[in-house]
């Protein structure tokens, strides 16, 4: 048996945010996990608001997220499929043409929801003959276009949720192609499920009510119906939706914020889950645990602060080699070592590196301690014992041996320990700083 082939499908109208890549992460580790192909398919249809660059926005994000795809389609290349996938279900009967307005239609609702009905369509269209269709359209009536469900129930066995059903007796025949001939995703996803061959469709919860009736269209299109997998949705840490705030939680604008790439990936595959949220330095390690039997049927509730929180935990734990290239010149492996435990982002590394090998105005608090101070310094080669060598030797201890050291030297409140920027700042320096000057 190969392994699973599993698909992206954004539309480029936006921008992706943290509820996007949650899915397409989950079908990127899934895949990974079991020798499989991950497909990017982009959703272009809409042709006013599809846009060039917001295509490449997604490119960008995933990307720098890993999640490079195998294979990459856009929708708009195959409207010639999804022209003859219409025209099959016409010609089985499963498509049918409605000439309501969509007043008519809100009317129809209404009047079904006042009777305490449900707003279920009528069927009225299957009862227009050849004629009274050609007298609609003389009318200037241009029909869309609905699939007849079944009326029976259809079930499922869902990667997350278990065991699924939806009795199709009470849905609407779902539209599938608009009265200006355009296409509704729900119809065009599971045409190029078909003809790419997709083994499993991961996605949010928000689709589960589309099963049923996707379900029947593969059917009715002689595909095989692939397994399927609904994530909760993410929610705040009060509950409330995310959907009003995604513009603040777009990937491209946390990347600006200094968020870690890995951070993002660790936090969306462990919330709502079994698995404890904490720092990786690989993905491999949300490859090899990457389990639906372990995500959980509650919403997960995501927090920008533990976000942050858990970015600055992922930089702690990162290599020097994970990070070189993004660093430039100023910071090698030594002062990386030094200062990445008390990192909030990565750019506070080039930050001490001015501190360090850099020019700095000290900050003087009691300037006759630190002359004193300053006669004391040892000679170099300097190690990290000689922070304790050299304090031990000025009788003071706490707040008031070190903040004035501390400030003379780094021109800051507190930051990585002194044992270890000691060295990396040196003699000269050091001795300039304490006699207040700017070195």
């Amino acid at each position: 048996m190969t392994g699973p082939i599993v698909r992206f499908a954004p539309s480029p109208t936006g921008l992706l945010h943290v509820g996007n890549i949650r899915a397409a992460l989950f079908n990127w580790l899934f895949a990974r996990r079991h020798g499989g192909k991950f497909v990017l398919r982009l959703d272009d249809t809409d042709r006013q608001r599809s846009k060039p660059e917001y295509e490449a926005a997604i490119e960008q994000d995933l990307t720098w997220l890993g999640l490079v795809w195998d294979a990459k389609e856009r929708q708009s290349d195959r409207l010639s499929h999804y022209d003859a996938a219409r025209d099959k279900l016409i010609a089985s009967g499963r498509l049918y043409p409605c000439y309501e307005t969509p007043e008519e239609l809100d009317f129809k609702r209404k009047r079904l929801q006042a009777q305490g009905r449900p707003p279920v369509y009528d069927r009225a269209a299957l009862k227009l003959d050849a004629a009274a269709r050609a007298k609609l359209e003389a009318e200037g009536r241009t029909p869309h276009w609905r699939f007849k469900l079944i009326s029976e129930e259809v079930r499922w066995d869902d990667l997350v949720r278990g065991a699924q059903h939806v009795d199709e007796a009470s849905q609407s025949d779902p539209v599938l192609v608009r009265a200006d001939g355009s296409y509704l995703y729900s119809f065009t996803s599971v045409v190029d499920d078909i003809d790419m061959a997709i083994t499993h469709v991961i996605r949010g919860e928000d689709h589960v009510t589309n099963t049923g009736a996707q379900i029947q269209m593969f059917e009715a299109l002689g595909g095989t119906v692939p397994v399927f997998g609904h994530l909760p949705l993410l929610v705040d840490a009060k509950g409330a939706g995310l959907s009003k705030r995604t513009g603040s939680l777009s990937i491209g604008d946390l990347r600006a914020g200094g968020i870690e790439a890995l951070a993002i990936d660790a936090l969306l595959a462990r919330i709502g889950t079994a698995d404890a949220v904490e720092p990786v330095t690989s993905l491999d390690t949300l490859v090899a645990t990457v389990d639906f039997a372990r995500v959980g049927r509650a919403a997960a509730r995501f927090s920008e602060e533990e976000l942050a929180h858990l970015s600055a935990r992922t930089l702690h734990a990162m290599p020097y080699a994970d990070v070189r290239a993004r660093l430039g010149a100023d910071v090698d492996e030594t002062l990386w070592l030094a200062v990445r435990g008390n990192l909030t982002k990565l750019d506070d590394a080039k930050a001490w590196a001015t501190v360090v090998r850099g020019s700095i105005t000290p900050v003087i608090e009691d300037a006759a301690f630190l002359t004193e101070a300053a006669a004391k310094l040892p000679s170099e080669p300097w190690g990290e014992t000689t922070w304790k060598d050299w304090t031990s030797g000025l009788g003071r201890k706490g707040k008031a041996l070190f903040h004035p050291l501390r400030l003379a030297l780094t021109a800051q409140e507190k930051g990585p320990e002194m044992a270890k920027l000691l060295p990396l700042i040196g003699r000269t320096k050091a001795a300039a700083r304490l006699k207040g000057q700017t070195a």
